[in-house]
């Protein structure tokens, strides 16, 4: 991961520390970016599990807890602590479930993030994303307006020289195969206040199709035209525009030949929105394939509380990477 990115975000989160919950503390790797995250000085870790488990493995790797905070999911006095505290405003669950699905750390840190005990989750290593998004739609919910939950990222592109130097912010590359305009222009609007909070940019926001401006005519970009349509009448403050190919979004002398009309974004954005799972995965693997780019996130967006959804490949520092983004939109709540 880029340095300069990496710097700019623990920075960040820095300047405003917040409680950050780790619920597969059984993992050497979360355990490293835990006590990675403590010695930045970039968050307040908390891990939550069996800590008879935690601790045995933190010892069997000589990782030192000091300073750390663990929480027992096992400790069933402490659980119906905050169970109840949590049915107090949330009152669609039954105690009982609630005990039940706490078996899994996952739900635990999501009843602490609500009930403010932390003030977000990293999860991922070892939940799927489906795993993820179920729990945080049952235990968080989304945010007033949102109905889709998506995810985003920021590229650092070597040599790029875009609106925001080499920085880039794409969606949605991790959660919606095939989006409808609305769960489109529900991405566009949830990346925009994401970067914001994030990045601190303003944000220029381009709808990506194969086409730019009417040069084709076909089903797939009448679907980004009318999620560019849905989107800018729920959020008329925020600059939108499409549909632009690629280049016509990054590029300002591409976007003087290709773009006839007025565009506060093209050839200047700084968030690509795909228009599906396939040219987002795609796009994001040739970036960093060939422009040898590195990445930060994906952050999921669209719930109440920020959580992230780890690779379950991902190595330590990107985890800690992933760790000061939620931070720093823990601070935004």
């Amino acid at each position: 991961m880029s340095n300069t990115l990496l710097d700019r975000l623990y920075q960040k989160a820095k300047s405003n520390k917040k409680k950050i919950a780790f619920p597969e503390a059984d993992d050497e790797k979360i355990l490293r970016a835990a006590k990675q995250s403590l010695d930045l000085n970039i968050a307040f870790p908390v891990l939550i599990g069996d800590t008879k488990i935690i601790s045995a493995l933190a010892e069997k790797t000589g990782i030192s807890l000091h300073g750390i905070e663990l929480i027992d999911n096992t400790d069933l006095e402490k659980l119906d602590l905050y169970i109840s505290r949590y049915i107090k405003t949330k009152t669609d669950l039954p105690a009982k479930a609630l005990i039940r699905k706490s078996k899994d750390p996952l739900y635990l840190a999501l009843i602490l993030e609500e009930i403010g005990e932390v003030d977000g989750v990293v999860a991922g290593l070892n939940h799927t994303t489906g795993e993820v998004i179920l729990a945080a739609q049952m235990i968080i919910g989304l945010k007033e307006g949102i109905s889709t939950v998506s995810s985003v990222g920021i590229w650092a592109i070597p040599g790029f020289k875009g609106s925001e130097g080499e920085f880039l912010a794409h969606a949605d590359c991790a959660v919606n195969p095939d989006p409808t305009a609305e769960e489109l222009a529900d991405i566009a609007i949830s990346s925009a206040d994401t970067i914001r909070s994030l990045m601190g940019w303003e944000p220029r926001v381009a709808m990506l199709s194969f086409s730019t401006k009417g040069s084709t005519s076909h089903p797939r970009v009448n679907k980004v035209l009318q999620a560019l349509e849905i989107a800018r009448s729920r959020r008329p403050d925020l600059m939108i525009d499409g549909e632009l190919q690629l280049d016509s979004a990054i590029s300002p002398a591409v976007a003087e030949k290709k773009v006839r009309e007025p565009s506060t974004v093209a050839g200047k954005a700084n968030i690509l929105i795909f228009p599906d799972l396939d040219a987002g995965n795609i796009g994001v693997k040739l970036v960093q394939n060939f422009a040898h780019a590195s990445a930060c996130g994906p952050l999921l967006q669209g719930f109440n509380k920020p959580i992230s959804d780890l690779s379950r490949s991902a190595p330590v520092d990107d985890i800690v990477g992933v760790v000061s983004m939620v931070a720093i939109c823990a601070a935004k709540y």
